[in-house]
């Protein structure tokens, strides 16, 4: 990152990636995967010995396979080669920025943050570690193992509900070994704790629900700390998103810079309502009547009723005043039919 005209703008963008190169011996059918380098840097070129304007470059590195017959040795020393190098054009002009977008879970910047999930990621891999040594310790341990005592040695046993185990010695014995200890109990306490840790971290999918009545603002209140996790990303997605149709609407524009591109001409608002609790009769109620009174106009309350999921989503409100003068004229006619 570097600050160019007054801004701090990405100056050297490397991207690893993966691609398909021809096969060893000139087999047309035969591909082999071979990792890739795309670098993209913004540099500014130079006209009769002066620097003039950034533009952006491409430069395409490949990494050379090394094989040796079917195989590629790991012990082989990596070697690169400059397979492209391309100025990217815009109506017959380079780039002035590198069209890159950056996209973290708080933020647009370069930047690697923490993700909201890694605490839970965490605890989760310690409750498969728990998980496998509890079905370990229930391998060995659940299932009886018949034990004998006072046998003759080389006598063979048979174990079944047809077989019986016979011998003329009087102080001979014989049982199953069972699993009696506490120790597997242990495993099972611990990934209880692990459960109970992700549903407090965010994860209600193992949580145990209450069994008792809870109110429609207890029920909507729980889970507002993952609701809001939720939507800083909803927001911050918007952002990335409406940067990205700025690029692209620029690239389809005659506008000099995607600068001049702003958010009126395009913008994008994800939805952060992750509610599934809709308006209430009351609630509605509430509206139609500040809607009579003239508290609010009728487009407010019919932007009320749509993000309380009373109105479908997609229809517009004059839509909606066209299909209340059709239902409203069919009830009419239908009066006027029982009347006569």
């Amino acid at each position: 990152m570097e600050r160019i005209n007054g801004r701090n703008v990405p100056t050297l963008i490397v991207l690893r990636e993966a691609t398909c190169v021809d096969g060893n011996g000139g087999d047309e059918f035969e591909v082999q995967a071979a990792e890739q380098i795309r670098v993209l840097r913004l540099q500014r070129s130079e006209v009769g010995g002066q620097k003039s304007e950034c533009q952006c470059v491409v430069d395409i590195w490949q990494r050379e396979v090394l094989a040796h017959g079917n195989r590629v040795k790991k012990s082989d020393k990596a070697k690169w080669k400059l397979v492209e190098t391309r100025i990217p054009l815009r109506l017959g002009k380079p780039l002035p920025l590198i069209p890159f977008v950056f996209h973290g879970p708080n933020h647009s910047q370069p930047a690697v943050e923490k993700l909201p999930l890694a605490d839970i990621i965490t605890v989760n891999l310690d409750h498969y570690r728990l998980n496998a040594d509890y079905k370990h310790g229930v391998h060995f341990t659940a299932l009886p193992t018949a034990w004998v005592s006072g046998f003759e040695n080389g006598s063979s046993l048979r174990i079944g509900s047809s077989t019986a185990w016979v011998t003329e010695q009087t102080s001979a014995s014989a049982g199953f070994l069972e699993f009696m200890g506490h120790g597997l109990s242990t495993f099972e306490k611990a990934m209880d704790r692990d459960e109970r840790l992700r549903a407090v971290l965010g994860s209600r999918l193992l949580e145990g629900q209450k069994k008792v009545g809870e109110t429609a603002q207890a029920i909507e209140l729980r889970p507002s700390g993952e609701n809001s996790i939720l939507g800083n990303i909803a927001i911050n997605v918007s952002a990335s998103l409406t940067q990205i149709l700025r690029w692209d609407y620029w690239w389809n524009s005659t506008e000099e810079s995607p600068d001049e591109v702003t958010t009126e001409q395009v913008s994008i608002e994800s939805n952060t309502d992750f509610s599934t609790k809709g308006l209430s009769s009351q609630e509605i109620q509430s509206i139609v009547e500040a809607w009579q009174a003239g508290a609010i106009s009728r487009e407010t309350m019919l932007d009320l009723l749509r993000r309380g999921e009373v109105l479908p989503e997609g229809r517009t409100n004059e839509e909606e005043e066209r299909l209340i003068g059709t239902a409203k004229g069919e009830v009419v006619s239908a009066t006027q039919a029982g009347a006569s």
